[in-house]
């Protein structure tokens, strides 16, 4: 449900700040967790576990130390096991093809920002931040979806 989506990003959110995870892989994690639940039915009690999966992908794209499986699992309180995960893993990849790269929301973002600063002589930290907080509240509401 978007009740149960909005839950599962908001927590995600939290783990990537947890694990300091750079911004562009919450929101590769996001796009995955979309487009995988758009094409395949997934039950409740195995959300948390296409999220942190698809947190594991995301991560190993964009981060130069991408989080270990273990730390994954551990996040969830142990709720699933590194074979799960990596059975997990398999089926996002083969959904996608193995091609999960996409321009996301982030993307963009630092393109606008950059082209409405461009004739600044001092760029405004104060719109960036705006920017990046409203573009991240975005994330957590399933109705934003349809503007992408």
């Amino acid at each position: 449900t978007q009740t149960m989506r909005g839950i599962l990003v908001d927590w995600l959110v939290e783990v990537s700040e947890e694990y300091t995870l750079v911004p562009d892989t919450l929101y590769l994690t996001v796009y995955l967790i979309d487009w995988f639940l758009h094409g395949n039915y997934m039950e409740r009690q195995r959300l948390q576990l296409l999220g942190i999966t698809c947190m594991l992908i995301a991560s190993k794209y964009e981060e130069i130390c991408a989080p270990r499986i273990e730390e994954f699992c551990f996040i969830t309180d142990n709720t699933y096991t590194r074979d799960q995960v990596l059975e997990m893993e398999s089926q996002v990849l083969k959904h996608f093809s193995f091609q999960i790269y996409t321009p996301t929301s982030k993307t963009f973002l630092r393109r606008f920002i950059r082209a409405a600063q461009a004739s600044y002589l001092n760029p405004s930290l104060e719109m960036e931040f705006l920017a990046n907080y409203l573009t991240e509240l975005t994330l957590v509401d399933y109705q934003f979806l349809k503007f992408l």
